[in-house]
C-alpha cells in the first residue's frame, strides 16, 4: 500500500523557518518524483517544488525560489522541504505527492513544475501558519 505522510507544519512568525517531511512507503522511491503543493483557504492547490531522487533534479515555483529547499534521503524514503524567510502568504496546508515520472527526459529538463494531475499519490497535508 502506498502511503505518504507529511509532518513538520506549525505556527511560526514571519521570517522564521520550518522543515517539512514527507515519509513515503509502498513504492520504489528512486523511480518517482516527489512534489510539494500548498493550498491556502479559498485558493487553488499550487505546486511549490519537486525532486526526483533518481537524477537529483529539483524544480521550484518562482514564489519560493531562494527561500525553500527540497531534498531527499533515499535510505529513509523521505523528502524534506526547508522553509526559510517565511511570509504570511506562505500560510497554507502543504501536501506531498508522488508521481511515476522523471523531470529530465532524453537529457532535457522540464522548465516548470509538474501539474497536479501528473501525480498518482497524495498525503493528507500538514498546516503551516505564518503570523505577521
Amino acid at each position: 500500500e502506498v502511503q505518504l505522510v507529511e509532518s513538520g507544519g506549525s505556527l511560526v512568525q514571519a521570517g522564521g523557518s520550518l522543515r517539512l517531511s514527507c515519509a513515503a512507503s509502498g513504492f520504489s522511491f528512486d523511480d518517482y518524483t516527489i512534489g510539494w503543493f500548498r493550498q491556502a483557504p479559498g485558493k487553488e492547490r499550487e505546486g511549490v517544488s519537486c525532486i526526483n531522487s533518481g537524477d537529483g533534479t529539483t524544480i521550484y515555483a518562482d514564489s519560493v525560489k531562494g527561500r525553500f529547499t527540497i531534498s531527499s534521503d533515499v535510505a529513509k524514503n523521505t523528502v524534506y522541504m526547508q522553509l526559510n524567510s517565511l511570509k504570511p502568504e506562505d500560510t497554507a496546508v502543504y501536501y506531498c505527492a508522488a508521481g511515476n515520472f522523471r523531470t529530465v527526459v532524453a537529457g532535457i529538463r522540464r522548465p516548470s513544475l509538474p501539474l497536479k494531475l501528473e501525480y498518482d499519490y497524495w498525503g493528507q497535508g500538514t498546516q503551516v501558519t505564518v503570523s505577521s
